[in-house]
């Protein structure tokens, strides 16, 4: 998938040491996805190298490229699954 990234998800990679490569898996072969509340398209894939915790990634697609907005593990998406 063709994307960039927001400045806040440039941020967040950083500031809470997530892999790019993470986030590339999550997007491209997501355990699951969504159309939020906010008509952007959430990916979720449990990441095994970091304990199985789920990795939440948002992207907006209405844009070109698309845009990843955020980034974080989802404490509360182990429960929804």
């Amino acid at each position: 998938m063709d994307f960039k990234l927001s400045a806040h998800t440039q941020d967040m990679l950083k500031e809470r040491e997530i892999p790019e490569e993470w986030m590339r898996r999550t997007i491209d072969k997501s355990d699951w996805k969504n159309i939020g509340e906010d008509n952007n398209i959430h990916y979720f894939k449990s990441i095994a190298e970091h304990e199985g915790r789920i990795l939440h990634v948002v992207v907006n697609p209405h844009v070109s490229p698309k845009k990843v907005v955020t980034i974080f593990f989802d404490r509360r998406a182990r429960r929804q699954k």
